[in-house]
């Protein structure tokens, strides 16, 4: 997810259940920007080999 290792489950107390709901969905900003520059590789290839459009 890009956070320090313990940033959620080091803390003291703090249940499994209490740590997932802690990091919601933190995870999303991360897969977002992968499947961004997948599509932004996949649409400068296509455009390279002159498909004109992703497939």
């Amino acid at each position: 997810m890009g956070l320090d290792s313990g940033h959620v489950t080091a803390v003291p107390g703090l249940s499994r259940t209490a740590q997932l709901k802690a990091l919601g969905n933190g995870v999303l900003p991360l897969q977002a920007i992968a499947a961004l520059r997948h599509l932004a590789a996949r649409m400068t290839a296509d455009r390279d080999h002159g498909t004109g459009v992703a497939a």
